[in-house]
């Protein structure tokens, strides 16, 4: 497999990557390939796999000539408004090569034979002090794939708490008690990662378990799947279906419930608005102290709202920055680092306060050949802290993007972009074609303070509105994503990318809008 020319198609393919993202410019870049060109990388795919392989120069040819065309430039520009999609800092893409070349496996922690695990400590301690969040209060620390394997890890704890908890409680009110339909004595120390759903359940007494929240994300229902406690076990407990704040009536009547156990989960930026679940600290406070009474886990979805947290206290922000305050009281919180940090995909993050009992779920049992160089220092192997036994190096770029830009370079950096989400709002609240969704923020609301990174609005033409979206992206200027606000198509542009300029982007956003609009008359 040794070839002279390999090493220079490495230098080439790096050349060519670099001059890829400095040659062309950021804005006016067709963000979604050509037809043409995404049928030509389809075909150009090798259908079966060779006897003789092509060899490295003629691979490397083939992905710049045939496969590179047909991907879009979601990441490399500033103009792509779909999904909540970051970019990649310059500090970051520096450091994914570094973690290419070197491939490290950071699962287990040998500060004797690799300095990654440390690296990777030192990087989530940097983002919790990003966030202003104590790094000795969340021992748990990982990066997971994204806000779904960090959900689906925030609820497996908060199951595991909440079953051993009733656990412990039938069994200090009756020693002797035993299970009425197994016949099974209860033991005190069981729990569900040992013994399964399905007996500690038995043990514990309980027939049902809930997740309680506002306005889902569909991850989250995607977690509640995986973990074993189904879609439909999460439930909304919102003022109404289409409204974020908790019913703290309606909450408390649910935690009452006999013989269910329960998980209560914030939405820190609702994917459709940005909008956010809680206001203040208060809010979090008074859902802090249900779950405590009533034996609940507390856990937050703020896949890309958790980074208001880096936000400056002034006015300007005041209210999007309180939609994060108190989140410290959670017991733990799930969110994505390839949004609004901009570090390549995947990477997400979570954080919980009980380090023990995240073992309690995670820990690889009966592997002595893991155990390496234990109890040298306070840094757990993260193959005990998070779903995977095998992951790449993703702390890296999460490292050197903190070091590079600073508190100051993500503060504005985010600024950016809700000034930019804001100029759009307005644009959309005052046209006469189109509707600043959801109406409450123009009725009841102050679009210059509630206004977060995500601007959702519609044609007011029903024609033009069920087009909207498809006659956009056709321009490939711009990429906006649909989706459906209170049973009607809606249109969200989502500002994640660290390169956004509110002028210039606000300014081809309504170049393009009026275009259309103009030409629809």
């Amino acid at each position: 497999m040794h070839d002279p020319n390999d090493l220079p198609c490495l230098r080439k393919t790096w050349q060519q990557a670099t001059d890829d993202v400095l040659s062309k410019p950021l804005r006016g870049r067709n963000i979604i390939p050509s037809a043409v060109d995404l049928d030509r990388a389809s075909l150009s795919l090798v259908q079966s796999i060779p006897d003789n392989g092509f060899g490295v120069e003629k691979t490397t040819h083939h992905l710049w000539q045939d496969v590179v065309p047909g991907l879009n430039a979601q990441s490399l520009s500033a103009s792509y408004f779909g999904f909540v999609t970051g970019g990649v800092t310059p500090a970051a893409r520096i450091a994914e090569c570094v973690v290419s070349t070197f491939d490290q496996n950071v699962q287990v922690h040998m500060p004797s034979h690799s300095v990654a695990t440390t690296v990777e400590d030192r990087a989530l301690r940097l983002l919790l002090e990003l966030l202003h969040f104590e790094p000795a209060v969340w021992p748990t620390r990982t990066f997971t794939t994204g806000a779904t394997a960090s959900n689906i890890l925030g609820l497996a704890c908060g199951r595991e708490q909440i079953i051993n908890q009733a656990i412990k409680k039938r069994y200090q009110q009756n020693k002797s008690v035993a299970d009425s339909r197994g016949g099974m004595s209860i033991d005190e120390n069981g729990s569900v990662g040992e013994k399964g759903l399905l007996t500690a359940c038995r043990e514990a007494g309980i027939t049902d378990i809930q997740v309680l929240t506002t306005m889902p994300h569909s991850s989250l229902k995607k977690a509640a799947s995986v973990v074993g406690l189904g879609r439909s076990c999460v439930r909304s407990v919102g003022k109404s279906s289409e409204d974020l704040a908790f019913d703290l009536v309606k909450l408390e009547s649910d935690l009452k419930r006999p013989a269910t156990a329960s998980i209560v989960v914030i939405s820190c930026a609702e994917v459709n608005t940005g909008l956010f679940a809680t206001r203040s600290y208060d809010n979090v406070l008074a859902l802090r102290s249900l779950c405590d009474q009533y034996g609940a886990w507390l856990h937050v979805d703020a896949a890309f709202g958790l980074f208001a947290r880096a936000l400056e206290k002034t006015l300007e922000f005041e209210h999007v920055r309180g939609g994060t305050e108190g989140l410290e009281l959670a017991d733990s919180i799930a969110g994505d680092a390839h949004k609004m940090l901009n570090v390549p995909y995947d990477c997400g993050f979570f954080f919980s306060r009980h380090s023990r009992l995240t073992q309690q779920v995670l820990q690889n049992p009966n592997a002595a050949y893991l155990n390496v160089d234990a109890a040298i220092d306070d840094i757990a192997s993260p193959l005990n802290t998070g779903l995977e036994n095998s992951r790449r190096f993703r702390a890296l770029p999460v490292y050197a993007t903190l070091v590079s830009y600073g508190r100051d370079g993500y503060c504005k950096m985010l600024q950016r972009q809700i000034r930019f989400a804001r100029k759009l709002a307005w644009y959309f609240s005052l046209h006469h074609q189109f509707d600043l969704l959801p109406q409450s923020i123009e009725r009841y609301g102050n679009i210059d303070q509630d206004i977060y990174t995500i601007v959702l609005f519609r044609a007011k033409d029903t024609n033009l509105n069920n087009q909207l979206v498809k006659s956009i992206n056709e321009t490939s200027r711009i990429y906006v994503s649909g989706t459906t606000w209170q049973d009607r198509p809606a249109s969200r542009i989502a500002a994640a990318n660290w390169q956004i300029e509110p002028e210039l982007e606000a300014n081809l956003v309504i170049e393009v809008i009026e275009t259309l609009s103009r030409d629809w008359k």
